[in-house]
């Protein structure tokens, strides 16, 4: 649904913001493929800096930038440009994240991965939708388990050793267990 204060995708400005320069990159160039005027940034300075230069219409922000996190950028994004629509993209999603970044004035939330069509769905979305239907059944263990691995492996720099000391495992484990591809649940 289009409101009065969307901006038209065909002029509308938009920011990406990730740490990964190939995502940053590729999935610029998708959006700018579909109308959207994109530039991206890889880390919080650059993001303010180009978003001051042109505040954009949308913000697509990763939850973790580098040791930054993009909550950090939400109420700064927002205030350049009041309509913003905010989208928090993440590979380490929570629901304490999910709600804080709504409570701060984001828009969405979405997990990677995420395609092009479901991000564009998401910043065109204007009102909630209470039809949504909830998972039938929650991410299994092995996923849970995965995920927390992840997260604290990058609280560490990728340093296994210090990963598996603060986990209470021993670094051999923790190595085989990053090894296994994570399940979809």
């Amino acid at each position: 649904m289009k409101t009065s204060d969307t901006p038209d995708r065909h002029t509308a400005k938009l920011i990406v913001i990730d740490d990964d320069e190939t995502f940053a990159q590729v999935l610029s160039s998708a959006l700018a493929k579909q109308g959207y005027n994109t530039v991206h940034a890889l880390n919080c300075t650059q993001a303010l800096e180009l978003a001051q230069q042109t505040p954009p219409d949308y913000a697509i922000v990763d939850l973790r930038i580098g040791q930054e996190s993009g909550l950090s950028l939400i109420k700064q994004l927002r205030s350049l440009n009041a309509n913003m629509h905010i989208l928090i993209l993440t590979g380490y999603a929570s629901i304490a994240t999910a709600v804080e970044a709504i409570k701060l004035g984001a828009a969405h939330y979405l997990t990677k991965p995420a395609d092009t069509r479901d991000i564009i769905k998401a910043l065109q979305k204007q009102e909630a939708d209470p039809d949504i239907e909830p998972s039938a059944r929650p991410l299994s263990v092995k996923r849970l388990e995965w995920e927390h691995l992840q997260k604290v492996l990058l609280d560490h720099d990728g340093n296994i050793s210090a990963a598996a000391r603060a986990l209470g495992m021993h670094r051999r484990t923790l190595q085989r267990k990053l090894a296994k591809k994570p399940s979809r649940e």
